[in-house]
């Protein structure tokens, strides 16, 4: 009797791991295609999500075209002749591929110039707005001080003020310092933005405060907290605030045309004004060339950080 409960026992083992027959095999698929399909987030697929899904996507298309072909037109644009760039009706690719327009744009003015000096202003307005951003974000997320959060609000309530109805005060004011007309006019007014902070808080906040705590009890100092903690887990907040600012002062025009007299001192938004007479005498071929370089940059950019810009925005609780 023994030997038969062992025997059964051992057969009922091999049986689990026996791979199933050809039969058994159909069984299961002919069960699973009765299942519905699940997405990547795990939902079963019915019918009318699939439908759903279908036409978001194509939505999702139609939107991105619309928002690609001006871009695409201006590019196209800047390899035809001047008096082709408006032709009727609208001819999409040049009949003369005029390479020469990325020629004349850097021989007919100082491309070189602006281009110097909006890399400038971007370079510095996004290294301090990083810095000083994630500094002060550390304070109003992690200390603790009376009036840390309606100092807060105020702060980031300077967000939804329009710059328009502080733009004069502002101007008299940097004039009185008398840096009105030079770099550091758009440097002081693009630098210590409310955004960079709030960006950096929401991030912060999703980081444990344990360890701030176990830091603390090893001796590390606030500072040192930041630096070698809370820094190196808020790459992608940062990669998204460095990637924000910097387009935001590269595409910058009207603190440039209001602040930046001297040609010298010119971006590349406005010095591309500068081609701009009126709508019958403006080379428009050479102008959708300077711009097509001033995009450059930022395509680039975009293509080597949207990884982090992603990730960075998702996980600060930012919602378009």
């Amino acid at each position: 009797m023994a030997e038969q409960l062992e025997k059964d026992a051992a057969d009922r083992l091999v049986s689990d791991f026996t791979p199933p027959t050809a039969a058994v095999r159909s069984l299961r698929k002919l069960a699973d295609g009765n299942e519905p399909k699940r997405g990547r987030d795990g939902e079963k697929l019915t019918p009318g999500r699939r439908i759903g899904r279908i036409l978001m996507y194509i939505a999702l298309i139609i939107f991105a075209i619309g928002l690609l072909t001006p871009f695409v037109w201006m590019v196209l644009s800047s390899f035809k002749s001047s008096n082709e760039v408006f032709s009727v009706p609208i001819k999409w690719l040049p009949e003369t591929w005029v390479w020469q327009n990325y020629v004349d744009i850097w021989t007919q003015s100082n491309m070189l110039v602006w281009i110097r000096n909006t890399l400038f202003l971007a370079v510095v307005v996004t290294f301090l707005q990083v810095l000083t951003g994630s500094f002060a974000a550390y304070g109003f997320a992690r200390m603790r001080f009376r009036g840390r959060d309606v100092l807060f609000l105020l702060y980031v309530g300077t967000i939804a003020v329009p710059w328009q109805s502080y733009m004069i005060p502002q101007f008299i004011m940097l004039s009185n310092f008398k840096v009105s007309n030079t770099l550091w006019s758009i440097i002081l007014l693009q630098a210590f933005g409310a955004f960079g902070v709030f960006l950096m808080k929401q991030f912060y906040e999703t980081i444990p405060e344990e360890l701030s705590e176990a830091a603390r009890l090893d001796g590390l100092s606030e500072y040192a907290i930041w630096r070698k903690i809370m820094l190196p887990l808020s790459i992608p907040a940062l990669a998204s605030l460095t990637l924000l600012t910097f387009v935001n002062t590269w595409n910058d025009y009207l603190g440039p045309l209001i602040y930046l007299r001297n040609p010298d001192l010119w971006t590349i938004q406005l010095g591309l004004k500068g081609f701009v007479s009126n709508l019958f005498d403006t080379n428009y071929a050479l102008l959708f060339a300077g711009l097509t370089i001033s995009v450059i940059p930022i395509a680039v950019i975009f293509l080597l950080g949207q990884k982090y810009f992603v990730e960075g925005i998702a996980t600060s609780g930012l919602k378009g």
